[in-house]
């Protein structure tokens, strides 16, 4: 690895372990319980692995259909060990579609009245 590579990852990983140690004092502020640096800084090292793997997985899934883009498709089938995982992503998915499909026809809606309207003034 490069140094930039070590560096990078060096400061994902800091930025990981912040937000691991942020996450432990929110929920243990809720649920009235402290965690130990020792279970933040396992948690965060499990966080960045699993992360690490995903990463290679989806590249793996978008390479073996031939696509240099990863696709929610492919995020789906990550997840599929995960029913609950799997469940939240769909419907995150059709929520996100159907928000691309309103704005679309809001956007088609605006041109038909600019058209209209440049029509007249003609």
């Amino acid at each position: 690895m490069s140094v930039d590579r070590d560096e990078s990852q060096q400061r994902l990983k800091a930025a990981v372990h912040f937000t691991v140690g942020r996450l432990c004092q929110k929920s243990g502020e809720d649920h009235r319980r402290e965690f130990s640096r020792q279970v933040i800084a396992a948690m965060a090292e499990t966080a960045f692995r699993q992360s690490d793997i995903f990463a290679k997985d989806l590249e793996a899934f978008s390479r073996h259909a031939k696509r240099s883009t990863v696709s929610t498709e492919d995020v789906k089938l990550l997840a599929r060990r995960s029913t609950a995982l799997s469940i939240y992503i769909q419907n995150k998915s059709e929520e996100l579609n159907q928000e691309q499909r309103d704005l679309k026809k809001k956007n088609t809606g605006k041109r038909k009245i600019r058209d209209t309207e440049e029509e007249s003034r003609e």
